[in-house]
């Protein structure tokens, strides 16, 4: 008999629906989420709200984020093409944030 040595990915956990939905409340709907593989850290969420705001679920693995995805009501899967990235609205703060120290110089 073979064993099966495959592990099912974790499901999302209670705290990274509740997170997910939240967004979605506050954001409007619909709204979209990327699954990006993050490597052996697992998956980026990255949440796009109907107002254009961003957030984002850390996962253990782009299983879990594609069922986080399912799980959420009005939460819909999309990839980087150009409506979901159209729709995203990236302020100053953010910027700044995404450039770290050397913001400043």
């Amino acid at each position: 008999m073979a064993e099966d040595t495959e592990q099912k990915p974790p499901a999302p956990t209670a705290r990274q629906l509740a997170a997910a939905r939240d967004f979605v409340t506050r954001h409007g709907k619909p709204s979209r989420a990327v699954v990006e593989n993050i490597g052996r850290v697992g998956a980026r969420v990255v949440l796009v709200g109907a107002d254009g705001a961003m957030g984002d679920v850390v996962v253990p693995a782009p299983e879990t984020g594609t069922a986080l995805v399912e799980a959420v009501e009005d939460l819909e899967p999309a990839e980087w093409d150009s409506e979901t990235v159209k729709q995203t609205k990236i302020g100053a703060a953010h910027r700044r944030k995404m450039a770290g120290p050397r913001a400043g110089r």
